[in-house]
């Protein structure tokens, strides 16, 4: 048996003494099997994590060369950072004679191993993955890696799998953009974040919490909540500002956030930034469209896809030996704008 146990057709023949035309059409679900035969080699190949390559089977139908295809798991099509990143991905593999194929995992776990499953049936060539909100469990990132498939998170990493990945510098990006807030007067700074079980909350949470530390002001725990987009933003604030003692600015985890934020601060009759200054974190095209521009942490996300894709490649082609894990940071850049003082 194959030592990688990524074990072929002619490898479930040789153990069941049958043709490969036999387990072909088994696995296919041909009539012209008989039910325990069929039976017999399905189960073979689920035990040993065998999925036909239909991929390659169309293409073997074709007129069409076999391509070179990464699959790429995006958490949500909506946001501009992931499809910046994205972009970068698709450039490099493009580039270098490799196509993608794009999930996304609507920020569900089952939905994440689902696609995991499709791309190795699929027989993608790599994966290049940041992980769902909710994902806790990692054993179909692990399933991948043991199957000989190459891994790199970008973004969101899984820090439960020793692979490479590919992250901006959320540290000192919240660092910088909370010094930028108190260096212009403010004194009572709000964290609106993700779920603290992904790196990227906690990276950018101590950034900010190192920030108020060095600069002699107290975190207030009422003001350092779970909201990571517009929608709970529009909901929360109001009860923030409606404290006598209320923030006199917020440091957002994204851009969304941030402008959930604005509309509803501007909507309660605070002035934008004389009265609330507001900072958040991506630099997408929404925050040049909102009355005043946003000021905020820019993730560069094209560098990042491209980092990935050149990682990946580099684990596919064996010029990065398979037992090396790359961790690259990509450097962040504060923009300010006109919702900072």
């Amino acid at each position: 048996m194959n030592e990688n146990n990524n074990i072929t057709m002619k490898d479930i023949a040789r153990e069941l003494g049958v043709s490969v035309a036999t387990v072909s059409r088994a696995l296919k679900d041909s009539p012209r099997i008989s039910a325990a035969q069929k039976e017999r080699i399905q189960t073979f190949a689920r035990e040993h994590n065998f999925f036909p390559n239909m991929l390659g089977e169309a293409l073997r139908h074709s007129k069409v060369q076999p391509m070179k295809v990464i699959g790429v798991i995006v958490p949500e099509f909506v946001h501009y950072y992931f499809m910046s990143v994205l972009s970068g991905i698709e450039e490099e593999a493009r580039a270098r004679g490799y196509r993608v194929m794009v999930a996304q995992s609507n920020e569900r776990y089952d939905k994440e191993v689902a696609i995991c499953e499709d791309f190795y049936k699929n027989k993608v060539c790599g994966i290049i993955v940041s992980q769902a909100k909710d994902t806790k469990q990692y054993a179909h990132f692990e399933k991948l890696m043991n199957n000989g498939v190459p891994l790199v998170f970008y973004d969101r990493i899984c820090t439960g799998v020793n692979c490479s990945r590919v992250v901006v510098d959320d540290y000192m990006g919240a660092f910088t953009a909370v010094t930028h807030l108190v260096d212009t007067g403010c004194k009572k700074i709000a964290f609106y974040g993700s779920p603290m079980n992904m790196e990227i909350s906690k990276n950018r949470y101590n950034g900010y919490h190192d920030a108020l530390v060095k600069h002699g002001l107290t975190e207030n725990p009422d003001w350092v909540r779970i909201c990571d987009n517009r929608a709970q933003a529009e909901v929360l604030t109001p009860e923030i500002l409606r404290e006598e003692n209320h923030p006199d600015a917020f440091f957002a985890i994204n851009d969304d956030t941030a402008i959930g934020i604005l509309y509803t601060a501007k909507r309660m009759g605070f002035d934008v930034p004389n009265d609330i200054s507001i900072c958040g974190f991506t630099n997408g095209d929404r925050a040049k469209a909102c009355d005043p521009m946003l000021t905020t942490v820019e993730q560069r996300g094209v560098a990042v896809g491209e980092e990935a894709a050149n990682i990946l490649i580099g684990l596919v082609e064996g010029s990065t030996p398979t037992h090396d894990v790359e961790k690259r940071v990509v450097r962040t850049r504060l923009v300010v704008r006109g919702t900072t003082r």
